[in-house]
């Protein structure tokens, strides 16, 4: 499971900038999300729908629609998040041949790999978040609840 970095990565920004700017109550849309991470919006659709399938996202219809994590940001871990969007982009084999790739190269990498594998794992979107904030960052300010007699 080698990361494809564009894929893998834009998949963790989506899920962080939900997680961060949303959370499980509130709503973010689609363009929110892409104005915030400098992407277009048609590029993080696929994304959007490939982690809505898996339910680490839930889609909300509607004029004040979005999206919102669909698990607690502390039961998320990365290679959860890489998983969902890498099944759905499975690798073709038109990648390197011969035996030095299969005897000395895929072996390495393979090591690599799982190694990598094991640390996102270990990692979580509440991780992610708290680095955010320890960084400065700002989350926003839910609106005040209003009560009325």
């Amino acid at each position: 499971m080698i990361l494809r970095r564009d894929r893998a990565m834009t998949a963790v920004l989506i899920m962080l900038d939900v997680a961060f700017h949303a959370g499980r109550s509130n709503a973010v849309s689609a363009a929110d999300i892409a104005e915030r991470s400098g992407l277009a919006r048609r590029g993080i659709e696929p994304l959007l729908q490939a982690l809505s399938r898996s339910g680490l996202l839930e889609s909300i219809r509607g004029p004040r629609g979005g999206y919102r994590l669909g698990r607690p940001r502390r039961d998320v871990t990365l290679i959860n998040i890489i998983e969902a969007v890498l099944n759905e982009d499975p690798e073709g084999s038109d990648g390197p041949q011969g035996p030095l790739f299969h005897k000395v190269i895929e072996p390495c990498w393979s090591g690599f790999d799982t190694k990598l594998t094991e640390q996102m794992r270990q990692t979580t979107l509440d991780e992610l978040v708290r680095q955010a904030e320890d960084a400065g960052l700002k989350r926003p300010q839910s609106e005040p609840i209003t009560f009325s007699i």
